[in-house]
């Protein structure tokens, strides 16, 4: 699914109000991180993610890897965080401005 401009800045005006809730460090993207962002992403829908110093990965490259594993979309790259949004399955709970036909 391919976010349009429209809804990107829809979820980046929500992303503003919340805090990073995983932080990647000197190991990296272990699997264990990427299991644990695939079920926040399932109950929160959008989630922050901070990229701590010690980590020498680029951010947009660590974003665009943990979208691809997870199904998800990377919302918006500022810095050293970056937000990723994908829909529940079970229980969507935010409503994207409808994308123009």
């Amino acid at each position: 699914m391919d976010l349009t401009s429209k809804q990107r800045a829809y979820l980046k005006s929500l992303s503003g109000k919340i805090e990073p809730i995983f932080q990647i460090g000197k190991s990296s993207l272990t699997p264990s991180i990427t299991d644990a962002i695939n079920d926040a992403l399932e109950k929160r829908e959008l989630v922050k993610i901070s990229v701590l110093k010690n980590c020498f990965d680029d951010p947009k490259e660590l974003a665009d890897i943990v979208a691809e594993r997870t199904h998800s979309n990377v919302v918006q790259v500022i810095g050293k965080k970056f937000i990723l949004y994908r829909p529940s399955k079970k229980a969507p709970k935010i409503e994207l401005p409808a994308a123009k036909r």
